[in-house]
This record gives structure tokens, C-alpha cells and sequence, in this order.
């Protein structure tokens, strides 16, 4: 059975004790720590030092919850070598803090082509360096997971990637919503995709007549969930389902203290219909 969770991209101000508290109250089953007090390196923070990780995994367990995910802002589309390594290097920080919570994996991208850069130099680039860092990350028991990002958010795109991974602890977290705002993709799971889904990014959004999106309260907008739902039941998926709902990059949305709640009625009774 599929489970929920949030990405803390919808309350970027809040501390992490109001995070877990609201995951709790609302009835989630996790949260996706993205930023905390409008900090995205997690590991700058008093709570996520190594010192506290094992207080703040306490902490986390005893409102019922679990971290589905921890999201970096690594990524590795660079030509450049020395780029790529420090996002490397930041991505082993944000692992750091996953371990330390119980946190299967850690986010990373792809991201984008560059300018000078073909698509598969590019994608060859970014496998190598996923291929790298699950190797490097295996002994502690974190994975990486690609999200479904940038100019590898369709389908045929992200399984070019995948297609040249030498390593199973790279997982994918499918945000098929990326793909249909940039082209209108419905959601579909390749074959190359289906045993790496790991966890699945979920939003809504209406695009106007010039084709401008907006992000919309969840069953309020185009998106095609119904598709979604039976692409994930068609692999067996029964991991995290995470609502983006991305306040910290779009002020403009509704307030958290809105959005979330509104998302689990919608999530319950999607359950019972």
C-alpha cells in the first residue's frame, strides 16, 4: 500500500519540530526534508550535526513518523570536473544526515544540458558520477535516488540514463507532473524505469491558453492522477508518495497550514473511493 508524505519545500520557514508535528497532527506517514528554517544544507543545522543525529532520529520516531527522503541540491550535468565534484562532495554531507535518520536515500538531478554539451554526453556524464556515488554510499546504506528533473524529466529521457547505470542502489523518484508540464508527457513508467522507482513526487497544475502553468490545490488542476495510479500499480510501487507543493521557490501558493492538510483529505479519499 502506498504511504504519504510531504516535501518540506511547502513550509520552508518551519522548524523541524513544527515539520513533525504537522506530519503527525494532518496523519502522514513521513516527511521528505528538503529545507528546514529556510535552510537547504540540512547539515548546517544544530538538529542534523553528527552529534544530534541519533536525538533527532529519536525525535522523529516518537511522533510516528519515518524520513522517506532527504533532499540535496546535487547535481551532475557539469563539463566541469571540479563542478562535479563538489556537488559530489555535497551529496555525501546530505547522506551523512540520511544515515543518521534512518533515511533510505538521498535526491540528487540530472540535471540540464549545457550549453557546449550534447544530450548524451550529458547523460553519460550524469550515470557515471550516480554510478560513483551508490557505490561510495553503499557501505552506509544510502541510496541515490535521480528525480525525473530538468531536460531529463520525460520518460525517454530519464532511461537514457538509466540505461548506462552500473550500480542497483541507484533508484529513480518519478515526478511525472515535470514531464507533463514541459510537454505534456502522460505519465508513463519505461521499461528501464520500472524496478528503479523508489518514490513518486505528486502535484497539480493548469496551464493556461499561452501555456503558462500554475501549481493548483491537488485534484483541482489537469494533471492525470488516475493514469499515474494505475502506471504504479502496474509495477507493484508501495513506497512514498510525496505532495510538492514548492513554496519555498513559488511564495505565491497557499500557505502550508492550507496546502497540507487539503492534500491528505484528498489522499484519504482517494484511498476510500
Amino acid at each position: 500500500m502506498m504511504k504519504s508524505s510531504f516535501s518540506t519545500l511547502a513550509c520552508p520557514d518551519w522548524s523541524l519540530a513544527e515539520v513533525l508535528a504537522a506530519a503527525a497532527n494532518y496523519g502522514y506517514d513521513g516527511v521528505e526534508l528538503r529545507v528546514i528554517s529556510h535552510e537547504l544544507d540540512l547539515w548546517k543545522l544544530p538538529e542534523f550535526k553528527s552529534s544530534s543525529l541519533a536525538a533527532t532520529c529519536a525525535a522523529i520516531e516518537d511522533d510516528g513518523l519515518v524520513v522517506a527522503a532527504v533532499g540535496s541540491s546535487a547535481c551532475f550535468h557539469s563539463s566541469d570536473i571540479q563542478e562535479r565534484e563538489r556537488n559530489f562532495d555535497s551529496a555525501l554531507r546530505m547522506a551523512e544526515v540520511a544515515a543518521g535518520l534512518g533515511s533510505p536515500a538521498i535526491r540528487v538531478f540530472g540535471d540540464r544540458i549545457q550549453p557546449g554539451s550534447e544530450r548524451e554526453e550529458t547523460a553519460e556524464r550524469i550515470a557515471d558520477s550516480l554510478t560513483r556515488l551508490a557505490d561510495r554510499l553503499r557501505p552506509d546504506g544510502v541510496q541515490v535516488w535521480l528525480e525525473t528533473h530538468g531536460d531529463f524529466a520525460a520518460a525517454a529521457d530519464v532511461s537514457e540514463i538509466l540505461a548506462q547505470l552500473n550500480s542497483a542502489e541507484v533508484g529513480l523518484i518519478w515526478d511525472p507532473a515535470n514531464a507533463f508540464e514541459q510537454r505534456g508527457e502522460i505519465p508513463l513508467i519505461l521499461p528501464q524505469m520500472s524496478s528503479r522507482i523508489r518514490h513518486v513526487h505528486l502535484k497539480d497544475l493548469l496551464r493556461d491558453v499561452q501555456g503558462t502553468s500554475r501549481y493548483v490545490p491537488t485534484g483541482e488542476g489537469e494533471f492525470p492522477f488516475h493514469t499515474m495510479f494505475a502506471a504504479l500499480d502496474g509495477i507493484g510501487f508501495d513506497g512514498f508518495v510525496s505532495f510538492e507543493w514548492e513554496n519555498l521557490w513559488h511564495p505565491e501558493l497557499d500557505p502550508p497550514e492550507i496546502a497540507l492538510p487539503h492534500f491528505i483529505d484528498w489522499w484519504k479519499s482517494r484511498e476510500v473511493g
